[in-house]
């Protein structure tokens, strides 16, 4: 992003989030790009975010959105979510689960500590995921492996702000990742497979429900990521929305890489 960044008169230079020797103060604007190692010590990493009044997205946002927790919001507010079964620490592991599911912490990035079993085959294996992660006073999170994501990945649409507000601007696919048990492959993430992608009109509308959820109103965002896959019917499902350290795919779109940074500009005043 330096680059574009430079063709709009902005002087950027990357930073990292717990260096004791930056002046976030000095900055017009922080932008919350891939800070990935903030999972093993989120406390630490929403307690900087509230320190900078400079920084997009909003920290109040950061706060709520690295706990996947959210996730039962807004399927409250009724927004199609994958199915959700929180596992806490202190709770038992959960029961009569069948078929195939994802075993993921409640804060993490990247598919990390991310798992796929089929039950009842590997139910010591998906138990002994759940307990690695409940043993260590992590929640996780059980949903089940929708079929449709192996054949077409997930859809990630990514919105950024047009100065009147959050707008879409691109869309990309993310192929299967999970494909067995976690293997406890350490790393910020795993690697994915990134194409192009078209947004669909059902997908579309279901992004706009889930934005329209965010605390504190869209449009305070500088970008946002909503990542859809298809549930067993065809209809779009939301699994996950990425408000904090997103790629954004600029690759996969002429301009993208450019409209980020005239919303950098405007973000800026």
């Amino acid at each position: 992003m330096l680059a574009p960044l430079a063709a709009h008169g902005v002087a950027a230079e990357p930073a990292v989030w717990d260096d004791p020797g930056v002046d976030w103060a000095a900055y017009d604007l922080v932008v919350l790009r891939s800070p990935w190692d903030y999972a093993p010590r989120r406390a630490e990493f929403v307690a900087w975010a509230a320190a900078r009044g400079n920084l997009a997205n909003p920290a109040d946002v950061v706060t709520w959105n690295t706990d996947k927790r959210y996730l039962s919001e807004l399927a409250a507010a009724g927004v199609p979510v994958i199915p959700t079964t929180v596992v806490e620490p202190s709770g038992g592991l959960p029961a009569g689960l069948a078929g195939d599911v994802v075993v993921k912490p409640a804060i993490g990035a990247g598919s990390v500590d991310a798992g796929r079993y089929r039950l009842p085959a590997e139910a010591d294996a998906f138990e002994a995921h759940l307990k690695r992660l409940t043993d260590a006073g992590r929640t996780a999170l059980v949903q089940p492996y929708l079929a449709a994501i192996d054949a077409v990945g997930e859809t990630a649409l990514v919105y950024l702000n047009a100065g009147d507000g959050l707008r879409f601007s691109h869309a990309a696919r993310k192929g299967a990742m999970l494909t067995g048990p976690d293997e406890g492959v350490t790393g910020l993430y795993k690697e994915e497979r990134i194409d192009p992608a078209e947004a669909s009109a059902a997908q579309l509308a279901v992004a706009e429900r889930a934005l329209d959820t965010v605390p504190g109103g869209r449009d305070r965002l500088l970008y946002a990521r909503v990542d859809l896959v298809p549930d067993d019917t065809g209809a779009p499902t939301l699994i996950e929305l990425e408000l904090t350290e997103p790629s954004l795919f600029f690759g996969t779109s002429g301009g993208a890489a450019d409209r980020f940074a005239a919303a950098v500009v405007r973000a800026t005043g």
